[in-house]
């Protein structure tokens, strides 16, 4: 039986979260069906564009994502504390832009006035619309809907189009999430679909990589704001261009098919003390490392005490290639 959700998710140890959505029987999502010859690769663009849009919508951020043939890949930044601080009138405009809502809640934007029960009434549906903001099941469940829905339709067909549930990890501390967001930019490298991170597709890396270019960073997804420190802004907490570099090198290392060695004098590496021997089955093989939450020792032990868990999976392997 699939593990509740509520159980997989502790906002109190970690804001990141590792989401995996893949098609039923593994069918194609985008790509070229080699059986048939039918492209499906405008639909990548789909997924891309979708993602994206929620992302100014719900109170999360965008820090990874790869649309690959038949799954995706995305790492979200769950900002609950922007989902407090918002207003209710801004929580049922962003809500009414998924949803119709209902008559009280438009009544409401339209700035009519509400009798004492009415005002009761709203207060319950808008405390439901700001959890729903913050929350990574919903997010997923309306990306996901939305697109089955135009495969289905363009296909000609109906039923399931992703597997039963999408699969989260929680990315407990900076060297998982490292770790992570290199696996999730580099897997259209690894699937032989693109030669260098600026040519991967509907990827995460090539959108920052473009910015870069210009001397910015996109708005759409979660910028870096460098090494962590004191009263330190939002956002990743790497240097960018040693991320990129770093990402770089380590595709470079999967394209030629080899072992390869990383250099060690990369300050990303260094700093979350991770061998580069290491960091290699780290962002080759993630998913197939680690199943559920990934972290050091004493923040995994931390999460699964929140969540009440009396196993501690992925301990081996976090310690051997964490540290």
């Amino acid at each position: 039986m699939p593990t509740a959700r509520k159980s997989q998710v502790s906002l109190v140890d970690t804001k990141y979260y590792h989401c995996i959505s893949r098609c039923v029987r593994r069918a194609f999502l985008c790509g070229e069906d080699p059986l048939t010859g039918q492209s499906y690769e405008h639909r990548r663009e789909w997924v891309a564009e979708k993602l994206l849009l929620l992302a100014n919508i719900f109170c999360i951020d965008i820090c990874a994502y790869a649309v690959m043939s038949n799954h995706t890949h995305v790492v979200l930044y769950v900002d609950d504390k922007k989902a407090n601080r918002l207003h209710d009138k801004a929580i049922v405009i962003r809500w009414h832009k998924l949803f119709k809502g209902n008559w009280l809640t438009h009544k409401f934007v339209e700035g009519n006035e509400l009798t004492p029960s009415e005002r009761i009434m709203l207060d319950d549906i808008i405390d439901k619309y700001r959890e729903r903001l913050a929350s990574i099941s919903w997010f997923m469940r309306v990306l996901n809907e939305d697109i089955a829905r135009r495969a289905n339709k363009e296909d000609g067909c109906k039923g399931r189009f992703w597997e039963g549930r999408f699969k989260s990890q929680a990315l407990l501390d900076e060297a998982a999430l490292a770790a992570c967001m290199a696996y999730v930019d580099l897997n259209p490298i690894r699937a032989k679909m693109a030669a260098t991170p600026e040519t991967s597709e509907f990827t995460s890396i090539k959108k920052r990589i473009e910015h870069v270019q210009h001397g910015k960073q996109p708005k759409s997804l979660l910028r870096f704001a460098g090494n962590p420190r004191q009263n330190m802004p939002k956002g990743l907490p790497f240097e960018l261009e040693y991320y990129i570099e770093l990402v770089e090198l380590t595709g470079r290392c999967i394209r030629a098919d080899k072992r390869g060695h990383i250099c060690d004098t990369q300050p990303i590496l260094a700093r979350l003390q991770i061998e580069p021997e290491n960091w290699l089955k780290l962002t080759t093989r993630f998913t197939k490392m680690f199943h559920g939450a990934v972290g050091r020792r004493h923040v995994l032990t931390q999460f699964c005490g929140h969540l009440q868990k009396k196993r501690r999976p992925n301990l081996t392997n976090c310690e051997r290639l964490l540290g």
